[in-house]
């Protein structure tokens, strides 16, 4: 009987068969080691091995990388990661008949040099789309530290860098953040053609304006509102006002006639109730909340509210709304204070008549929502009524006869009924004369007016010409102070730190626009 081999097994050729494929099996696997270390997959406890060599021509072209992101990898660099077959265990020994378990990981076979895939090692990895958005938006360090959201990029510096003007906003930051002044307003270049300079304008982007005033775009002109065909609606008298308005300038007649029996005291007393309710309605229902031109804190917004009710000329809601309608359908069926249906309509008659029924129906599409989130006006709104008994009527009264003595029908007649006639006939006369009576500067096909002697008597409402064209100015002029008193207090306000982020149109814009569409009434002074 034969004797058994050393692989257990009585047939000696077979184990020298089994021998062989054990040792060719081990061959392989240095081979595949080697050819591991090689390429660079396999990692070891030493320094990286160099990645391999790649050819000249097979390189794309070099370009310069983005600056980095937080977590980016860095340009020029490749993780290499093994294949999750590597980090298993190690098979086991194979059976007598050479066969490998399942799972086990296979080696692709080795290509001639000539056809191994080279590896790209001087192309970064592509970034995903989240990071080249984020990539795109970042500046260097040095320009974000000066430059912020409100610092876009100036005409001049676009232009120095190759790139096309913009054809909207531009800000200039003045002051402190809390009294901040952005200039607003279009672009104008100079092109030459056959040898003459001529200006061109670029539109300004009403809805990117509206974007950084609150969403507030229905204080600009609709040029699209064609007023009804047919014959207008009859007029509908309202008796209630007419006799208010009859008795209201009777007694400020007689406070005329007292004037010279009141004390000093009184006369500076209705003057200074003058201005506060003057400025409750210029620097707060017209600047402030109907085109949003500047920012108040709550303080402020709280005095503006106050002084809104001792003028008594409709609460801040329904004010903004008429004037918005006013400036969107200017000088149409849908202005409630239509200029061009006579002087007496559009300084007191529009409110001795119900309204033509497209203001109201153009009222009722506007949209308020800016206003309706002030909870100041929403309160002044809801205690409107008691609030004008007290500080339009009953406060100017008291405190003169309390105070100094002062009899209380010169109390009550001159700083209440002469005051109170006054601020209604200065804000009037921007309706009326400020349409009708002087020059237009900026825009000679509109109806509203240049009127110094109505700047004078409404705090600086005169420059009816600029207003229109330029509605989101804050000053409602280019001349700063000059016969406006409203812009100094505003400009007070910004000092103080409760008023922010005024809007300035500027020169450029103003000096473009006198040229392009005005009377020519800018040159003589």
């Amino acid at each position: 009987m034969a004797r058994a081999g050393r692989g257990g097994t009585k047939f000696p050729a077979a184990n020298r068969l089994a021998r062989g494929r054990k040792k060719k099996k081990r061959d392989k696997k240095k081979k595949k080691k080697e050819r591991k270390k090689q390429s660079g997959i396999m990692r070891e406890p030493g320094p990286r091995h160099p990645p391999l060599p790649q050819h000249p021509s097979s390189r794309p072209p070099a370009r310069p990388a983005p600056p980095l992101l937080p977590g980016t990898p860095r340009a020029g660099t490749r993780r290499h990661t093994p294949p999750a077959a590597l980090t298993r265990p190690r098979a086991s020994k194979p059976r007598a008949g050479g066969h490998r378990e399942a799972g086990a990981w296979r080696a692709r076979p080795r290509q001639p040099p000539s056809k191994q895939p080279r590896l790209n090692t001087s192309a970064p990895a592509a970034p995903s789309r989240t990071a080249r958005r984020a990539r795109g938006r970042q500046e260097p360090a040095s320009c974000r530290h000066r430059r912020g959201p409100a610092h876009p990029r100036t005409a001049v510096e676009e232009q120095s860098q190759g790139r096309p003007m913009p054809a909207h906003l531009l800000q200039e930051e003045e002051f402190s953040s809390a009294s901040s002044t952005t200039t607003v307003g279009t672009l104008i270049s100079r092109v030459a053609r056959n040898g003459d300079a001529v200006m061109e304008k670029d539109l300004l982007n009403h809805e990117d304006l509206a974007e950084d005033r609150g969403d507030v775009i229905d204080d600009i002109f609709d040029e699209t509102y064609r007023e009804k065909e047919g014959p207008k609606p009859p007029l509908r008298y309202v008796w209630r006002n007419i006799i208010l308005m009859s008795l209201l300038h009777l007694g400020a007649i007689l406070g005329l006639v007292l004037i010279p029996s009141a004390k000093i005291q009184t006369l500076a007393w209705a003057i200074l109730c003058f201005l506060v309710s003057a400025l409750g309605i210029t620097a707060g229902s017209h600047r402030l909340w109907s085109h949003r031109s500047y920012k108040a804190t709550l303080p402020l917004r709280i005095f503006l509210t106050i002084a809104n009710s001792i003028a008594f000329q409709n609460d801040i809601y329904e004010w903004v709304r008429d004037h918005r309608v006013h400036h969107k359908f200017s000088e149409t069926d849908a202005d409630p204070h239509n200029a061009t249906r006579g002087f007496f309509f559009s300084h007191i008659g529009w409110l001795l008549v119900r309204k033509h029924p497209d203001v109201i129906e153009k009222g009722q599409k506007l949209d308020l929502s800016d206003v309706k989130a002030d909870k100041v006006v929403m309160f002044q709104r809801r205690y409107y009524k008691p609030s004008v008994v007290l500080l339009c009527f009953t406060l100017p009264t008291v405190v003169p006869w309390y105070f100094w003595d002062e009899s209380i029908i010169i109390s009550f007649f001159i700083p209440t009924i002469l005051r109170y006639t006054i601020g209604l006939n200065a804000t009037w006369l921007v309706n009326s004369a400020a349409h009708m009576f002087g020059n237009r500067p900026y825009d000679q096909n509109i109806n509203p007016r240049e009127n110094p002697l109505v700047s004078l008597g409404a705090l600086g409402e005169g420059f009816h010409n600029y207003h229109h064209t330029f509605p989101y100015d804050y000053s409602t002029s280019e001349f700063g102070w000059r016969f406006n008193l409203t812009t100094a207090f505003i400009d007070l306000m910004c000092l103080l730190g409760l008023a922010s982020d005024r809007k300035k149109v500027s020169k450029e814009v103003i000096l473009a626009r006198k040229m392009r569409t005005g009377d020519g009434s800018h040159k003589s002074g």
